[in-house]
């Protein structure tokens, strides 16, 4: 009698290891429904949001600086949003073909940037904003 109570036990032991899995195999499965609606409604509030769910733009962000002297040679002088500023930089830079070679992270400086970049020849591109802004009043 003692082999019947201990492969009963073992019998019983195994159901309810297969009953646990299909709990959680039903609990994940009602999460994953949960979080499938819950997608498709921020989806749809997305869509429906004015300019393509970007939101609006900040006010100081748009508004126009000045550049100094050394980088109006390269943006011009006139007062533009710091974002108008970033384009101009790099269209200049795409345009005399600044960015280097191997490293396409390194900006190599001509006569007009080297100001700018406080006498550096070659800087980073992260470090190259921090110069930048330096220049804007």
């Amino acid at each position: 009698m003692a082999k019947k109570a201990t492969s009963g036990k073992t019998k019983s032991s195994k159901t309810v290891r297969k009953a646990s899995a299909k709990s959680t195999k039903s609990a994940k499965s009602a999460k994953t429904a949960k979080t499938g609606a819950a997608k498709k409604a921020r989806k749809t509030t997305k869509a429906k949001s004015a300019g393509g769910g970007r939101g609006k733009a900040n006010a100081a962000f748009m508004r126009p600086v000045t550049p100094s002297a050394a980088l109006a040679e390269v943006v011009g002088a006139t007062p533009i949003p710091r974002s108008e500023v970033t384009k101009r930089l790099w269209a200049y830079i795409k345009k005399h073909k600044l960015q280097d070679q191997k490293n396409r992270r390194m900006i190599n400086a001509d006569a007009a940037l080297k100001p700018v970049f406080g006498g550096k020849a070659s800087v980073n591109m992260f470090e190259m904003t921090k110069l930048v802004g330096k220049h804007l009043k």
